[in-house]
């Protein structure tokens, strides 16, 4: 039955790509109705279903003679990480990419959907996506026989982390349906505006599951790597940042082109490279060119040709389509007036576009400069001085034109105290002693654009929606130029149980524990007063695998300590020949002989030791465990626990071998660590923003589809 499992994926994903190009020829047929294409749009989805289905049995199943399974599962592998693992690598996430498109695709057959041609468009993608599936399927089998796989990284065996992929890809996935909608309405009727509204309603989806994936793998990133922030600018971080941004941008550019036809223009181009950018970053984080640049890139594969040929293709038939039919498209002037809602939104747009433009160019750095044998990234420093700018204009420019009606009809009554909310950011960021000009614009900024939004919705020149998602908007910037440019770090030695004075706070470490089953480590500080951890996800080896850092929440911000491994000399290495003696400043050692022994799926190589102290002598046997080619090695204990010796080498005619000597588990516990401590000013408001701004575009879709 298993050994049919390959086949059997193999040829669902087959009838899901047959079943999409059946969906385009049907419209292609001119008698023929997009409803009519209803069947082979569920046999798509159903297909593709069957497809996942049958991996994850495989992976639950622990059916490591497939290669995606042994590469990203285990045995001992929680069953949510296993779950995880589906969509952990390359295969298994383009497999998660086809199942919600197709899934999406079957939503329009119920009551009014879009016309003919936007469901060919739509279908087409998911040809390309099942292309792209079947390039490197997932149910290839495994080079070799193995009874054990490799397991999920330690990195992403966290909660947020099992949730991240999947709201990322259901971003990227529906932003394929504005895009749709757009090829459709230019295909047959460039002028029409009928295609705006579902094209809104979908891009509002997108845009809320793209954005709580961006902010769920920021919080993870914060909470996790240790690094003292939650976005590092890096490239792969970034292509999902780019694709978002434009979302925005097309959201806005819609509503601009209900207004006033002449926008449609804009609307069109936003839902093209929306997507477009989708791919392009999907490239880049597949082909393997970001493998010196970036901590998430997976290592190159033929795949990555294939992604950028087919988004060069969509990207050249789209521009194309709307070079053909912009004659058609309404023309005069995008806005009434400069002092405009419309004017004043197209502003902001632009500045939205410039800093997507800037992320691009930072993100695409090794890759343009790989063109001249010299690949290199842009530091992170880049997007800051690059963005700044930008963002304190966008913040000005969400104020004016949410202070303004549509057309000619004037601004709206100014609220009060919307001055004293500049002065109220203005001042916090005085009081934490940011001097800059553009953060301190940004800080005087922030709060006017909140309540800009709330004045609005009381004018009801505002939905709910828009106006949640704007004041989540501008807090998180506030929190941005707070924690950002407020926030302060220091590397700080520590000895065990002496209190020290670190930025205004009193920090004592008291040492590490390590739980029953040697797989976690704790960093323990008291911070004044109350006690923190920091968790290490230790190797079969004992060796650290991640670093989760040490936080104190407050309301005034976070207290955030990173610490670094323990650095003593009580680890040396030493090589041992048979019959002859060996030693360290208190022991000698005797290596005996070395025995081997199979158990089940596992192969034990032991070493055994005479140790003495010049007193006293006993036997220790330090070992290997190789299982599946993979070895791992735990301390033993010796004289009591004095000392842990770990075999780390053994010669191939087991004359010689290496042994690692560490010191007592209570010595090591008790040994001095350095550690980054940092503050994080008002941190929690970046995490209430996003989530505000992500309820706003869900509370949007429900003002307009009444769900």
């Amino acid at each position: 039955m298993y050994a049919m499992a390959d086949t059997a994926g193999n040829m669902l994903l087959g009838a899901a790509l047959l079943a999409s190009l059946a969906t385009v020829l049907l419209c292609g047929l001119r008698k023929r109705d997009a409803a009519d294409t209803r069947l082979p749009r569920r046999l798509a989805f159903a297909a593709t279903l069957g497809a996942s289905a049958l991996l994850l049995w495989l992976i639950l199943a622990d059916r490591f003679e497939f290669d995606y399974v042994w590469s990203y599962s285990a045995k001992d592998l929680p069953v949510v990480y296993k779950v995880a693992a589906f969509w952990a690598g390359q295969q298994g996430s383009f497999l998660l990419w086809l199942l919600i498109h197709n899934a999406a695709g079957c939503l329009p057959a119920r009551g009014e959907g879009p016309g003919r041609a936007a469901v060919a468009v739509y279908a087409m993608i998911g040809v390309l996506l099942a292309i792209m599936t079947l390039a490197r399927s997932p149910f290839l089998p495994a080079e070799a026989i193995y009874t054990d796989g490799a397991g999920l990284n330690p990195l992403l065996q966290d909660p947020w982390m099992a949730i991240h992929p999947p709201l990322i890809f259901l971003g990227y996935a529906l932003l394929a349906a504005p895009l749709s909608c757009s090829a459709g309405a230019l295909w047959t009727e460039a002028a029409a505006k009928d295609w705006l509204s579902p094209a809104r309603k979908w891009g509002l989806i997108a845009f809320a599951f793209l954005g709580a994936g961006i902010f769920v793998g920021g919080y993870w990133a914060y909470k996790v790597l240790g690094w003292g922030g939650y976005w590092g600018w890096d490239p792969v971080e970034n292509s999902s940042l780019v694709p978002w941004l434009i979302a925005a941008v097309f959201l806005h550019t819609v509503r601009l082109a209900q207004i006033r036809g002449e926008n449609l223009i804009f609307a069109h181009l936003a839902a093209l490279f929306a997507f477009s950018f989708v791919l392009y970053g999907t490239f880049l984080t597949r082909s393997g060119l970001l493998g010196d640049f970036s901590v998430h890139s997976f290592s190159g594969t033929s795949i990555g040709l294939l992604l950028a040929v087919i988004n060069g293709l969509l990207l050249l038939a789209g521009l194309l389509l709307l070079f053909r039919r912009a004659g058609r498209l309404p023309e005069g002037e995008f806005y009434p007036a400069h002092d405009s809602r419309e004017f004043w939104t197209l502003a902001g747009m632009v500045a939205l576009v410039f800093i997507a433009a800037v992320v691009f160019i930072g993100m695409s750095m090794p890759l343009l400069t790989q063109l001249a044998d010299a690949p290199s990234a842009v530091d992170t420093g880049f997007y800051g001085r690059t963005t700044m700018p930008l963002a304190v204009f966008l913040l000005l420019a969400l104020t004016l034109a949410t202070l303004r009606r549509w057309g000619k009809n004037g601004s709206l009554r100014l609220p009060a105290w919307l001055a004293g909310t500049a002065l109220l950011g203005l001042a916090a960021a005085l009081a934490l002693g940011i001097h800059d000009v553009l953060p301190l614009m940004a800080s005087a900024l922030a709060l006017p654009a909140a309540a800009a939004q709330l004045a609005a919705w009381r004018e009801k020149t505002i939905g709910r929606g828009a106006a949640v998602a704007h004041i989540g908007v501008a807090l998180s910037l506030l929190a941005m130029m707070l924690s950002g440019y407020g926030g302060e770090t220091r590397s700080v030695p520590f000895t065990p149980d002496e209190p020290q004075a670190v930025l205004g706070h009193e920090i004592t470490y008291k040492g590490t524990e390590t739980n029953e089953e040697q797989t976690q480590k704790y960093y323990r500080f008291a911070i004044d007063g109350e006690e923190t951890r920091a968790l290490t996800k230790l190797r079969e080896n004992g060796e650290d695998a991640a670093r989760e850092p040490a936080i104190r929440k407050t309301i005034a911000g976070d207290v955030y300590i990173a610490p670094s491994p323990p650095k003593g000399d009580a680890r040396p290495e030493l090589l041992l020949k048979r019959g002859k003696t060996g030693m360290d400043e208190n022991y000698a050692y005797l290596f005996e002989g070395v025995e081997k022994e199979t158990a089940g799926d596992a192969e034990r190589i032991t070493a055994v030791l005479s140790v003495t102290d010049g007193t006293d002598m006993e036997e220790a046997r330090p070992y290997i465990i190789i299982r599946d080619g993979k070895p791992s090695a735990r301390p033993v204990p010796v004289f009591g626990g004095k000392k842990r010796l770990r075999l780390t080498g053994v010669s191939t005619d087991a004359r010689r071998v290496r042994v690692e000597v560490l010191p007592s588990a209570q010595e090591e516990a008790q040994l001095p660590v350095t550690a980054s401590v940092s503050t994080k000013p008002l941190i929690w408001l970046l995490w209430f923003g996003a989530v505000l701004t992500t309820a706003g575009a869900g509370i949007a879709v429900k003002e307009r589809t009444g769900l």
